[in-house]
């Protein structure tokens, strides 16, 4: 009998990614969700088997979707498959009705077993008559591999941070674009009017792939990350410059790091540094209007739940770095 699966996720390498780590001998037959609302009204109006859902998604995420099955009584088997790690994201769908919550990237065993385990495949069930097809028109693009490792890196990042203060923190969708160093700070989502800014940096270099990470924050911002810490003496500037550097740390280090194990790149990181402190924007990033160089940014706007605090991750790789990251992806597809 064959199995109906919808996969849902606003990334095509996602998506393909999750067709690709189904057992090739399980006869399904496979549609696709770009979006929450997508997949909604292909459940609505046609149904599915199983739902294999994204959480980090435009529209309407991940938990959304899960909300409204619940309400409206949708038929339909739901594993979550996240770049989102944090244990409170896990406890959040199964109380919406996930059967199961597997990490990106996806590992082909774990899914079989969970798929077992429910009942929905047996590995000794006859070969499929067909492989599973993927999306027509499936050619993937440098920069939709390097959202989806960002979202997963993120998520690695994320978990960390979570775990120290004690927070839960929002995924959001990674941004990932070619700009000119001149236009940075244009390029950045969450520039607030005339807010300052402290900025912490660390360049990072390996396998002929460099660049530096930046990490911003608003005045507002770094003094409430410092009692959040409960840094002492927080009169003085001291624990707010060691609450820059240390959550800057931990954001840069997991994050680089996580990017690096998809990439097969070991990084070495340079010294985290504050470039400045209540600063506009212009004013820290000055440095990048004298160079004519397009970088490569990954930008990742965080937000602390019930803590009113965002911090923007920007993630700049240099302009010759994009044609071996080409040449990398390339060599890890074949």
């Amino acid at each position: 009998m064959t199995t109906h699966i919808l996969i849902c996720d606003d990334s095509l390498v996602a998506r393909k990614q999750v067709a690709s780590a189904l057992p090739i001998d399980w006869p399904v037959e496979l549609h696709f969700a770009e979006n929450g609302n997508q997949a909604l009204t292909f459940l609505q109006n046609h149904g599915a088997d199983v739902l294999f859902l994204d959480l980090n998604m435009p529209e309407l995420d991940g938990y959304g979707v899960l909300s409204i099955i619940k309400e409206q009584s949708l038929s339909v088997i739901t594993v979550v498959i996240s770049g989102d790690i944090q244990p409170e994201a896990e406890h959040k769908v199964r109380t919406l009705g996930a059967i199961g919550f597997i990490t990106k990237p996806i590992n082909q065993q774990e899914l079989a077993r969970l798929l077992i385990e429910y009942g929905l495949y047996r590995s000794d069930a006859a070969p499929a008559a067909t492989p599973n097809e993927l999306e027509p028109n499936d050619a993937v693009t440098l920069f939709e591999y390097l959202q989806e490792m960002a979202n997963i890196a993120m998520g690695q990042a994320s978990n960390l941070l979570a775990q120290l203060l004690k927070v839960f923190i929002h995924q959001p969708i990674p941004k990932v674009a070619l700009i000119a160093r001149s236009e940075l700070n244009m390029a950045i989502s969450a520039i607030e009017g005339n807010t300052d800014y402290a900025a912490v940096c660390q360049g990072f270099v390996g396998a002929g792939v460099s660049g530096e990470a930046l990490l911003l924050f608003t005045d507002t911002n770094s003094e409430q990350m410092a009692k959040l810490l409960h840094y002492e003496n927080e009169t003085s500037s001291a624990p707010e410059i060691e609450a820059l550097l240390d959550i800057s740390n931990i954001l840069f280090s997991a994050f680089i790091k996580g990017l690096g194990e998809q990439l097969d790149i070991h990084f070495g990181l340079g010294q985290p540094h504050i470039l400045g402190r209540h600063q506009p924007i212009e004013g820290l990033l000055a440095h990048h209007r004298q160079q004519t160089e397009q970088l490569l940014c990954i930008e990742i706007p965080y937000e602390l739940e019930q803590q009113n605090i965002n911090c923007n991750l920007l993630v700049l790789l240099t302009e010759s770095s994009v044609t071996r990251l080409e040449q990398r992806l390339s060599y890890l597809l074949q």
